[in-house]
């Protein structure tokens, strides 16, 4: 499991806890790292597109 899902899955995971538990602030923190998660998928999306174009050059 790479670095992004592991952020996404632990966000998850937090934001269920902050529920259950009614930790609102536990669960805004599993938000945002769920959010870093995907934000660092597409980036990483991203590069690599921008890597093949170059390669074709």
């Amino acid at each position: 499991m790479g670095d992004n899902a592991m952020d996404k899955a632990k966000g998850k995971a937090k934001e269920m806890m902050g529920k259950a538990s009614g930790n609102d602030r536990k669960a805004a923190e599993g938000k945002t790292d769920q959010a870093k998660g995907a934000a660092d998928d597409m980036r990483d999306k991203a590069e690599g597109m921008r890597d093949s174009f170059r390669d074709d050059r």
